[in-house]
């Protein structure tokens, strides 16, 4: 029986041919099982930093930018952690950010990724 033909990763921007739906590098950004919350890194200790942090930093820093004043309520990392540890505790690599200011990051990140080969 023939095989099917190769076909480019649904991932945005992906170059690679596959014969499912993702390539084994994507396929686990789309895995339907994602790992908990816990199990990313977010644990109790996660949250008493992010709390620490916002009291210390409590304005947007993308809205500061603009010219507002907004509350920020989310602890974003400047540069995706992707499970590095280091990278994921690196408080220099953190900002105070509104939840629509990270929605907004967040959603530009994942339709450019950035990919190193």
């Amino acid at each position: 029986m023939p095989m099917k033909p190769m076909r480019p990763c649904k991932h945005p921007g992906c170059p690679h041919l596959t014969s499912v739906k993702y390539c084994e590098l994507h396929a686990k950004l789309h895995a339907a099982d994602r790992a908990s919350a816990f199990k990313r890194g977010y644990s109790y200790c996660w949250q008493m930093m992010r709390k620490q942090f916002l009291v210390k930093r409590p304005l947007c820093a993308e809205c500061e930018r603009s010219g507002k004043l907004t509350p920020a309520t989310v602890v974003d990392h400047i540069q995706p952690h992707r499970g590095d540890q280091v990278l994921f505790w690196d408080e220099r690599n953190w900002q105070p950010l509104c939840k629509r200011c990270h929605d907004r990051k967040t959603r530009l990140e994942d339709q450019r990724p950035d990919y190193r080969y």
